[in-house]
Order: C-alpha cells, then sequence, then structure tokens
C-alpha cells in the first residue's frame, strides 16, 4: 500500500495544546505502518504534544516491540506486508491485550469497519486525515478507558452493602494512635499491611489510607481473597486471554487493571496459595502483570494495601506463606485492636450505627440507654464491630434490644478498663490484671456509674491531650485528629 503522507499545516506545529490532558496521564503509543511517512508524521505530531511514540513497519515487528514496551494505544494500520492489521487485531483482542487500537485504511468499506469493530478496534480512521482526527480519537480512547475503570469500580461499590459513613471511629488510645498513623502513612506509596481479628474493620483503615493519599481521586478496589475459589483468583487479579481456561470464551481484564492509578486492596492475602504469592511477588516488584494465558506483559500503577486475620510471621515460619512476600507486604503494619479491648468505643460505634441504619430499613430508632449501654460495653464482642452492627440492626428489626442474646463476661473488664484518667490501660480492658507499674489510676465502678456518658469521657480526654500540650490548641487538636474549629468549639462550650 503507497500514499503520501499529508501536509503539516501550521497549526499543527503549534505548542502542545494544555486543554488535552495533563502531562502525568498522557499514555505511550505504538505506530504500527509501513509507510515511513506516516510513522514520521505521526510521531512528530505526537511527541511535540508529550506522548512517547514507539513505531514499526509491520505486525511481526509491533509484536516484538510489545515485548519491550507496553503501549495504552496502538494506531494501527490494516494493509500491512506480512499479517495484516486486523488479523493482529484479534490476535492481540485473544491474547488480553488491555490497551485501546485505532485502526487506520486509504481503503475502507463497511465490511472492513465492522469487522474491526466487532475484533475490538476503539476506532476506525480514514486515510488521509489529519492530526487532529487522530488526537481527537486518542483522547476518546484514554477516556473510555477512564470511564470504564471508574463505572467498573462504582458497580463493585454499589453491589456491596451500606456500612455507614467510612471514617475511623473511636476515642480509645489505641485508635487514635492508629488514625495517627494512617494520616502518616497515607501520603506515602508504601505497601501496607493491616492486621485484626475478623470484623474490626480493616477494610474501612484501606478506604481511609487511599481516601487521604494523591491516589483519592483514582478507582479504590476491594476484594476478599477468600471469597475467589483458588482456581478463578489469578484471573480475577491479573485479567486472562481468551480461551486460558475452560469457559474462557473472551478475554477479560483483571483487578489490577481497573485499580490502575488507584489502590487495590487485597483483603485475607494469608488465602493465597504459594504459587500466586510467588507472581503477586513479582508484580509487586516489576510493576507489572501477566494476563493468565497470555504471553504479554501490562505495566500496572498500583498502590497495594493487603490485610489478614492471621499472623502471617507464623505463617511464613511453618511454611504456608512466602517469607519474601512477607518482608514485602512488612513495610508498615497497621494492627486494629479488637473490640474488646476498647469497650469505651462501643457507645460511640452504636450510635452512629443507629444515626443511619433506621432510615435504610425504615423503621424508628431505639434509645440507647445506660442500661443498654452498659450491656453493650460488657459484652466481648467475638465478632467484633461487624457483630455489633449487626446487633444493632437486628434490634432495630426486632424494635427492641435482645440483651438476653449478650454474655457478661467482660464486665470485670469493662469495670476495670473505666479508669478516672481517660488514658485506658490496655490490660485492664483487655480483661488482664493492670501492668504493674501502672501509671493509671483504676476505679471500681457498680451499677449505672460503670457507664460515664460517652460526652463526658470525651470532655475528658480533650482536656487532658489539651493539658499535655500547655493549652495550645492547634497541637491538641492535631492529636485528637480533629480540626481547630471543633476544638475552639468545644472549649466555648465547656468555659474553657
Amino acid at each position: 500500500m503507497t500514499m503520501t503522507a499529508p501536509v503539516s499545516t501550521p497549526s499543527d506545529r503549534s505548542a502542545p495544546e494544555g486543554g488535552r490532558m495533563e502531562d502525568q496521564a498522557k499514555p505511550s503509543i505504538l505506530v504500527v505502518d509501513d509507510e515511513e511517512g506516516i510513522c514520521s508524521f505521526l510521531s512528530r505530531a505526537l511527541e511535540r504534544r508529550g506522548w512517547r511514540v514507539e513505531v514499526a513497519g509491520s505486525a511481526e515487528e509491533g509484536a516484538q516491540k510489545l515485548e519491550r514496551i507496553h503501549p495504552e494505544v496502538i494506531i494501527l494500520d490494516v494493509a500491512l506486508p506480512g499479517r495484516s492489521g486486523l488479523d493482529w487485531l484479534k490476535e492481540l483482542m485473544a491474547g488480553g491485550y488491555a490497551g485501546e487500537v485505532i485502526l487506520v485504511t486509504a481503503f475502507a468499506d463497511m465490511d472492513t469497519a465492522i469487522d474491526a469493530l466487532r475484533s475490538g478496534a476503539a476506532d476506525f480512521v480514514l486515510k488521509p486525515f489529519r492530526v487532529e482526527q487522530i488526537l481527537n480519537s486518542i483522547d476518546r480512547c484514554v477516556e473510555r478507558t477512564r470511564l470504564t475503570r471508574e463505572n467498573y469500580v462504582l458497580r463493585r461499590q454499589l453491589s456491596k452493602k451500606d456500612n455507614g459513613r467510612d471514617e475511623i471511629v473511636g476515642r480509645s488510645d489505641a485508635m487514635m494512635r492508629l488514625r495517627s498513623l494512617v494520616q502518616r502513612v497515607a501520603p506515602t506509596p508504601s505497601t501496607v499491611l493491616i492486621q485484626g481479628e475478623s470484623g474490626v474493620g480493616k477494610e474501612l483503615v484501606a478506604r481511609a489510607l487511599h481516601d487521604l493519599s494523591p491516589r483519592a481521586d483514582r478507582p479504590f478496589v476491594a476484594v476478599n481473597c477468600a471469597a475467589i475459589s483458588a482456581d478463578l483468583i489469578e484471573a480475577e487479579l491479573f485479567g486472562h486471554a481468551r480461551g486460558a481456561f475452560t469457559g474462557a470464551k473472551d478475554a477479560r481484564k483483571g483487578l489490577f487493571y481497573y485499580a490502575h492509578g488507584g489502590t487495590l486492596f487485597l483483603d485475607e492475602i494469608g488465602e493465597l496459595s504459594l504459587t500466586l504469592q510467588s507472581k503477586l511477588l513479582r508484580v509487586l516488584e516489576e510493576r507489572r502483570i501477566r494476563p493468565v494465558g497470555s504471553e504479554q506483559e501490562v505495566p500496572v500503577d498500583v498502590r497495594v494495601v493487603t490485610a489478614t486475620n492471621r499472623d502471617l510471621k507464623e505463617e511464613a515460619a511453618a511454611g504456608r506463606f512466602r517469607p519474601d512476600l512477607f518482608y514485602r507486604l512488612e513495610v508498615m503494619t497497621l494492627t486494629i485492636p479488637p473490640l474488646r479491648q476498647r469497650a469505651v468505643d462501643v457507645p460511640e460505634l452504636a450510635a452512629l450505627f443507629m444515626r443511619f441504619l433506621p432510615a435504610r430499613l425504615a423503621v424508628p430508632p431505639l434509645t440507647l440507654t445506660p442500661e443498654v449501654t452498659k450491656a453493650l460495653m460488657c459484652h466481648s464482642w467475638p465478632g467484633n464491630v461487624r457483630e455489633l452492627r449487626n446487633f444493632v440492626e437486628r434490634s432495630l428489626l426486632l424494635g427492641e434490644f435482645p440483651l438476653d442474646d449478650l454474655d457478661t463476661a467482660n464486665a470485670a473488664a469493662v469495670e476495670a478498663g473505666l479508669a478516672a484518667d481517660p488514658s485506658l490501660c490496655a490490660a485492664a480492658v483487655a480483661g488482664n490484671p493492670p501492668c504493674a507499674p501502672c501509671p493509671v489510676r483504676h476505679v471500681r465502678m457498680d451499677g449505672d456509674s460503670a457507664v460515664l456518658p460517652l460526652a463526658e469521657v470525651e470532655k475528658r480526654h480533650i482536656l487532658t491531650v489539651l493539658a499535655r500540650c500547655d493549652g495550645s490548641r492547634a497541637r491538641a487538636a492535631d492529636l485528637l485528629g480533629v480540626s481547630r474549629k471543633t476544638l475552639d468549639r468545644k472549649c466555648v462550650e465547656w468555659g474553657v
């Protein structure tokens, strides 16, 4: 196929157009055309606008370059020497290529156009074309990719049960420290391992890490590794090529693809097989994935946050978890304490659930009386925050609190943990004897006096922190994780 390259107009040689896309979002592009003039023309025009461009003169050369580079967009001529562009397009789509393909040709008919679009082409451009046509086509490809990812993530989020507001609740020392660590770690690109029993809210912490990071406007994709069969988890994470396994009639993109630019949260990572652990380690090290059944590697820009209710160090020592992956994940570890060790947080959590659940269930709210609050605080909550939420929901459906369902095994721990000083001793709250020597003054309370009003606990804690900051409200607000305006309002209410 022969033709003369289009002549650039003065407007084509203008400065880069800042209104198209931010520089950091510009993709790399592979131009596959046997006309040197076309390749040269597109290279100059696209590079001038900030894109990274590679060229190839045939489908075979393009395939070789794909082993070295990872373009988000391929501009592909239909009529090529050897294998045609349309045939190579079909092979690319069957092999799990995750990018977009724009087909160009000088000899088009309706059947070719339909075949191209059915084969997976994102656009079909006729020669001769102006540079603006190609630029607009690339922009549409990039925008479609962004919308596809966001749409997929949104559907996953909407399919999940509403758990209320997405923030870390609790005024116990343990939760205050956790919030402080989240705020410190979130802006960094480091991998984070979240530890804690089932139901403590590990995904909530992962979402907080995402929301406070520079990736907050990109996708947050969560996956429970224990909820997907071992045979499918690899394809779910990395995607798969057509025919990669029985039932794989079409190629499919994986969760790493949809989380591009954002955060991928791998819950219950201890459930992954050793083989898949090895592949995940390679992805973390090289930042590239390979769809199942494909020979192509795809670059990924994803922050990985993991969580587990197991002791991965013990699992690694027992040979059930790869030590090299454990040490790669253990860059930063955040531990969420079980609810039984922070009974002082129970009233605030229960009040939170009581605020948003009645509207969702279309039932009237119930009053959290001192008797109910004491019973909630005395229960050991083996299912942690999830169990507490379910208890509140069940109570709303029944129209009363089924207090007989709660045990009082934790009553002594609660009484010991409700210290006169709001700085709680972790040993006492956990139900163990106070540590010795223990700087916290413990008191034993009887009856309803064991349940301090949440407002009084909050006041004591804030005033204690304020005193330790020598009256500096700015420092105290920072330590408390609240705004200065909120702290000022509290101080006015208390006449401080």
